[in-house]
């Protein structure tokens, strides 16, 4: 369980997409970033509390047993594996040359997110559940839907107790200990 504190805060993290390119655009594309969050919570130890997987970025509400550091090595590294190996399988070659880069010091040919990941902390519950509400709403003030629960690729439908059965990623709702 996870009780909230100024000692044991909660992360709201940000992930961009390289040039903000709209990754995930795709229903296959959105899928591969879900199961890899799932992969990476589960490698990292870490809990997902809700998420929203826009075009261009990602949210995640997590726990901070892991430091935010770890979590994001976990998410980014896997998830960018992921899905250069879905582009390069599905031979989307346009997509792997905008991704491409040059001169990485990891050797690697290309990076699927922007270097500087962003990670607030959230040390109350007011601050969490705002942080949660924000999430949910993002893909409504992006103009994609007019509802949060239009919008597939998130946790709304979860946290207002509509879970579909073709969630694509669980979260960690219920280990959450809320003070009374």
């Amino acid at each position: 369980m996870f009780r909230i504190s100024k000692d044991r805060p909660a992360f709201y993290l940000t992930a961009v997409t390289k040039d903000r390119l709209p990754i995930f655009r795709t229903a296959a594309l959105a899928e591969v970033i879900c199961n890899a969050l799932d992969e990476a919570r589960k490698s990292g130890k870490f809990l997902i509390f809700a998420y929203v997987i826009m075009l261009d970025h990602l949210h995640l509400v997590t726990d901070s047993r892991v430091d935010s550091k770890e979590i994001f090595r976990y998410v980014k590294g896997i998830a960018g594996r992921r899905i250069i190996d879905h582009l390069k399988e599905k031979g989307h070659e346009g997509s792997l040359e905008k991704l491409r880069v040059r001169h990485r010091s990891d050797g690697s040919d290309y990076a699927v997110w922007q270097r500087h990941p962003n990670t607030r902390l959230l040390w109350s519950e007011t601050l969490l559940w705002q942080r949660i509400q924000y999430t949910h709403l993002n893909p409504v003030r992006a103009g994609l839907v007019d509802h949060p629960n239009d919008w597939k690729w998130s946790s709304t439908r979860m946290w207002q107790g509509r879970r579909s059965e073709d969630e694509p990623l669980e979260v960690d709702k219920d280990k959450i200990e809320w003070h009374r």
